[in-house]
């Protein structure tokens, strides 16, 4: 793993991430990577504290499961993961999260025992009084010896053999330094000498409270020996629990540390995807201080990069890879959303020139060794770096053409990187094949780190070695020897660059003028159906009135007001000249399948039946309408859910199942839906309790577990978990 990191210049980046996690562990998460993917975006819609700094307890489990006593600090480390998952369940996840953090049942006793320390993992007062009344008198004790120590300091008689009025710490030991004589005065034992010849000494009434201090602390560690005991077998009854959360921890501590890593810097989760796509949109290679952004298809099964020395293909390679890998790793990096990359089995990158004295192989021989591994490879991403490194380039050409041809039919992707004009043009035909130059700006002289999908780049050779200080007679009679056919070809080559970089700008000023019609289109349509709507209320609003006024003369005929229905006539004739139908644009051709949109509704036409149609909105509603009151909608129908089957969570979280006293065809039935429950649950190995008896129960439990498809292992448990009465599946 480490090698691979090297080669593609990821090193530290890999060692900045690793430096978030709790804990030191490899990178690979094991299981499912999309449900990793789902948990990592739901855990980032919460602001959670970093998990705690915790000790690998590989060990300590060992101990437990022989019985043994933990060390205090050990016990604490096991604690700092309960009362961060304690921490956890405090918060209302949704989805995928709260199912797995429900999971994670935490058993009482368990969770007492959490009481037990405070943050510095002492023992808190209160939970043993004996410790507790033993570090009050230790705390007395110390007091004396202070006092003790300052009243012979401030001592008359002794002033004149003092060297200084300090308490000095030496080997551990607070004493103070006195001159010769002082022995007539002071009883004290000699603990060292001052480079000036005082005397550190120890009075020897300090020495009786300090041996008593020594006392009462060994006292104490007795003390808390036996409460390591008792909380050493308390974890041994929970071992399997304390399996589980610590696994558990650590696939919580990989999510942190992405989101974290995510948050610094911008990066993103690409997921790979199984679709083939392979594209890089604005991706920066960690290993690149201010990076120039790069987009890539690499969706084709081989890509050749071609172009100018130091232009940057070999870092384009390494890109790709780096991508590739990261995303396999779910690591968080620098690239647009957008980003595509496909799921590889293997990544392998030939970057290096394999000759050594001490293996006793060439160049091009340690090549041939390399590309031997690919063809027993499957599902393979694989990057060369100057695939002609090491022998005849014509040679070369033809070898490495049926090499990767026969690669190519193998599921394998190749990136290579070459100077070698032949191979590239015997590789162009190849539908495979995507070629990509890296550029040159030929008015300054200089790479341009730019890329162009579809051509061959030149080398530059000459001009690059003239960049780097060569003399320019020396490049003058190379390209004489060079040749000026060769000379001509390159002229070709430069060309057909340029008048792809001419053409892809064409398209992309088409592209953005095809754009700006389609808005400039779209807001015209807009414009159109507000003024529509408009109108329409308009209209409406006159209707309104007409009906105002036409009450208004009904009243009048009621009150008998002379010519009335005279009045009333000339409002019913000025009613019909007001239309409030709403203004339409004609539409034509319409057809089973299309878009439409049918007043503030849009939908599908199911079928026609002469001026009618019948129309599907995108809320599932059937009507039927008139042609005439359609228009056209281009509008994407919103896609429906898909249905989908859930299982419901067992209702418990426990890895023990007590089967005494059962039948054994009731127990068989208790024990298959344990187990389901407990594969659901995510458990790695659960405890079942058979009994010894007559043997009948512990031959069907045995007899049901050798023939269950989702039972890889089981044993008879440890004799503190039940011995040959109980069993230890391994799921």
């Amino acid at each position: 793993m480490q090698e691979i990191f090297k080669k593609l210049d990821l090193l530290d980046y890999i060692d900045s991430f690793s430096k978030l996690l709790a804990r030191e562990k490899s990178i690979i998460m094991e299981g499912d990577i999309n449900l990793h993917f789902r948990l990592i975006n739901e855990l980032s819609n919460f602001d959670l504290k970093e998990p705690p700094k915790v000790a690998n307890l590989d060990n300590a489990l060992l101990h437990i499961q022989k019985q043994g006593v933990l060390k205090i600090y050990e016990i604490y480390e096991f604690i700092k993961i309960i009362d961060y998952f304690n921490y956890l369940k405090k918060f209302s996840f949704e989805g995928k999260l709260a199912e797995w953090i429900d999971r994670i049942v935490i058993p009482a006793e368990v969770l007492n025992i959490c009481n037990y320390f405070d943050e510095k993992s002492n023992l808190k007062s209160g939970i043993n009084e004996d410790y507790d009344a033993i570090g009050e008198a230790i705390y007395r004790n110390k007091q004396e010896i202070k006092q003790n120590l300052y009243k012979i300091i401030n001592s008359s008689k002794l002033r004149s053999y003092l060297v200084d009025s300090q308490v000095h710490y030496i080997n551990q030991e607070e004493c103070i330094l006195v001159r010769g004589g002082f022995n007539h005065i002071l009883k004290a034992t000699v603990i060292n000498r001052s480079n000036s010849g005082f005397f550190y000494v120890v009075p020897h009434s300090v020495s009786t409270l300090k041996q008593k201090q020594s006392d009462l602390i060994n006292k104490q560690e007795e003390i808390l020996l036996k409460v390591c005991k008792e909380v050493s077998s308390l974890f041994e009854k929970n071992l399997l629990f304390l399996k589980f959360i610590n696994k558990e921890f650590d696939r919580f501590d990989h999510y942190q540390a992405r989101l974290f890593f995510a948050k610094m810097g911008d990066k993103n989760f690409i997921l790979p995807n199984k679709k083939g796509k392979n594209k890089l949109v604005e991706f920066k290679h960690p290993a690149l201080h201010d990076a120039k952004a790069i987009t890539i298809d690499f969706s084709k099964s081989v890509v050749m990069i071609t172009g100018v020395n130091a232009g940057g293909k070999t870092m384009m390679l390494k890109s790709i890879l780096a991508a590739t890998l990261l995303s396999k790793y779910l690591l968080p990096y620098y690239a647009n959303k957008n980003t595509e990359v496909g799921t590889f089995k293997e990544i392998t990158a030939v970057l290096d020139d394999p000759q050594s004295v001490k293996n006793d192989i060439s160049t091009f021989a340690g090549r041939m060794v390399e590309f031997s591994k690919l063809f027993s490879s499957k599902s393979a991403i694989v990057g060369v770096d100057e695939i002609e490194l090491g022998t005849d380039s014509d040679e070369a050409a033809s070898l490495f053409k049926v090499i990767i041809e026969e690669l190519i039919q193998k599921d394998i992707k190749i990136i290579i990187t070459t100077h070698h004009k032949r191979l590239a043009s015997l590789m162009a035909a190849n539908d495979d094949v995507e070629l990509i130059a890296a550029l040159y700006d030929e008015e300054n002289q200089k790479p341009t780190y730019d890329f162009l999908q579809g051509t061959i780049g030149k080398s530059y050779a000459f001009e690059t070695a003239s960049r780097y200080g060569i003399p320019h007679n020396v490049i003058k009679k190379a390209k004489v020897v060079y040749g000026e056919d060769k000379d001509k070809l390159n002229e070709l080559i430069e060309r057909s660059s340029a008048l792809e970089i001419e053409y892809k700008k064409k398209i992309e000023k088409l592209e953005y003028e095809i754009s700006e019609y389609e808005r400039l289109n779209k807001n015209i349509k807009e414009q159109k159906e507000s003024l529509d709507e408009l109108i329409f209320e308009e209209k409406s609003k006159l209707h309104k009135e007409y009906k105002d006024a036409r009450n208004e003369a009904k009243k009048a005929i009621k009150a008998k007001i002379a010519q009335g229905h005279q009045h009333l006539n000339i409002a019913h004739e000025k009613a019909k000249s007001i239309k409030t139908q709403k203004v339409q644009e004609i539409e034509a051709d319409l057809k089973v399948g299309d878009r439409v949109k049918y007043r503030s509704s849009k939908g599908e036409i199911v079928s026609i039946k002469g001026k009618k149609a019948f129309i599907e909105n995108d809320a599932g509603m059937k009507m039927q309408v008139l042609l005439s009151d359609l228009k056209r909608s281009g509008n994407i129908p919103k896609v429906k859910q898909k249905s989908s089957v859930t299982v419901q969570k067992p209702n418990t979280g426990h890895v023990k199942l007590d089967l005494h006293g059962q039948r054994a065809d009731e127990a068989i039935d208790n024990l298959d839906k344990f187990i389901s429950d407990a594969l659901i649950a995510g458990f790695d190995e659960v405890l079942v309790y058979h009994g010894i008896g007559t043997g009948k129960l512990s031959f069907a439990v045995k007899q049901f577990l050798d023939k269950h498809p989702k039972v890889k292992r089981y044993t008879d448990a440890h004799p503190s978990q039940g011995g040959f009465g109980a069993k230890v599946i391994q799921l």
